[in-house]
């Protein structure tokens, strides 16, 4: 029995001391880190991940796809022009996926734009990535012709709208698929000759006069024909939102995005950074855009939050809701995968890796917003696992304190 508790005090001690390399490392910077998760990932999709995924929620399928490609977009835009075969391919191949009847499937035709703005957004979102890593003067014409027409399309859609937020499926709105929609067409602005500049300028009127009463933020669901706030803004939909708010109005998405960070930026029991499914003061339960909530957080948030905070350039926000999940979210890596969770749910590897390697498309902050979190916050974390590092060998040393007669020593020494 001695011997397994000494297996078991060595596992407990290596497992803290890695917890605490894991809070000091760059979990948001390496690039092989991300090359491995993307690796892990095209494995599963061979092995019919996003077909399981679909079966768990309604966009598991497109998601899953759309997220790798996005992440290729964004490793290929910090390689040199001509090192970007493998990221262009890589997201050409998972933008066809979405283009298919299978990528479509749970959308409606009958919408406007077609397939809802959900689908029409992500997808010329990736569409517009995918161009971006082609130079200007070398462009596939058929990619560029084809973003051009989607984005008018979702232009048109816009215009003709009374209300900013267009529908997903019908009857049902939410802000942030109208919010990925329109980044997109800021994206087409940037990349080919400007037309929409006023589409944008009418949408964002619309958002600020219909923001959540409670919050100032945008709602998480509004009425699909008014677009007036129908449910309080909430962590899953604002840690996206002001991921592509910013993309759009690099001020309003920094207001926006700071007033997120005061609502819903958390460290429960005073430990690690996480984020709130619902605004501090408000209390709710979990859905399956959120998963299951600990202490209110939800670790669909706080993922997707560690891409916001790249974009915003708030790094230190970043790393540290990174640095965190990588001590709680069971990695495992071998010499070419890295994968969270033993790999069990493959696309919360993809929002995992997707938030680690964000960056600004359209635009870059000019200035870092100030810290969210002191300095000190890891201190806590690290006591309590260095108190579980040196827990299982208190006894040992008692032992040997005892064997030495250092206790009886060290009481003479005391009367003396």
């Amino acid at each position: 029995m001695r011997r397994v508790g000494a297996v078991i005090g060595v596992l407990v001690t290596v497992m803290s001391v890695g917890g605490m390399v894991r809070l000091a490392a760059p979990a948001v910077s390496a690039q092989s880190g991300v090359r491995a998760q993307l690796a892990f990932i095209r494995d599963a999709l061979g092995g019919g991940a996003a077909e399981d995924a679909q079966r768990s929620f309604p966009e598991g399928y497109f998601f899953l796809h759309a997220l790798y490609g996005l992440t290729w977009v964004d490793v290929g835009r910090r390689e040199p022009v001509g090192q970007r075969a493998e990221a262009l391919r890589e997201a050409r191949w998972a933008l066809d996926r979405l283009d298919t009847p299978q990528g479509r499937a749970p959308f409606s035709a009958t919408l406007t734009p077609s397939y809802g703005i959900f689908y029409a957004g992500w997808t010329n979102w990736l569409r517009g990535g995918v161009l971006s890593l082609q130079p200007a003067d070398r462009r596939d014409a058929r990619e560029a012709e084809r973003f051009a027409a989607d984005s008018a399309g979702i232009g048109r859609a816009f215009d003709a709208a009374g209300t900013p937020y267009l529908e997903a499926y019908p009857g049902q709105a939410w802000p942030v698929d109208s919010t990925v929609a329109m980044a997109s067409l800021r994206l087409h602005d940037v990349l080919l000759p400007a037309r929409f500049g006023a589409t944008a300028d009418r949408w964002l009127a619309g958002v600020r006069s219909r923001l959540d009463p409670a919050t100032g933020l945008l709602p998480h669901r509004v009425d699909p024909g008014t677009g007036a706030p129908a449910e309080v803004a909430r962590g899953t939909s604002q840690s996206m939102i002001t991921r592509f708010l910013f993309e759009i109005d690099p001020a309003f998405g920094r207001a926006q995005y700071l007033r997120f960070r005061d609502l819903f930026v958390t460290r429960p029991l005073g430990l690690g950074p996480a984020v709130r499914e619902f605004p501090l003061g408000t209390d709710g339960a979990g859905d399956v855009d959120s998963g299951p909530l600990v202490f209110g957080a939800s670790l669909s948030a706080t993922v997707v939050t560690i891409g916001a905070a790249r974009v915003q350039g708030d790094l230190g926000l970043a790393t540290a809701l990174a640095g965190y999940g990588d001590l709680v979210g069971f990695p495992a890596s071998t010499p070419w995968t890295r994968r969270y969770g033993f790999g069990l749910v493959p696309v919360g590897d993809a929002f995992i890796v997707w938030s680690k390697a964000s960056s600004g498309w359209v635009g870059r902050p000019a200035e870092a917003p100030p810290r969210a979190l002191p300095l000190w916050w890891p201190v806590p974390l690290v006591l309590v696992l260095a108190t579980l590092g040196l827990a299982p060998w208190l006894g040992w040393a008692r032992r040997v304190r005892s064997r030495l007669g250092l206790g009886s020593w060290l009481g003479r020494a005391r009367r003396a």
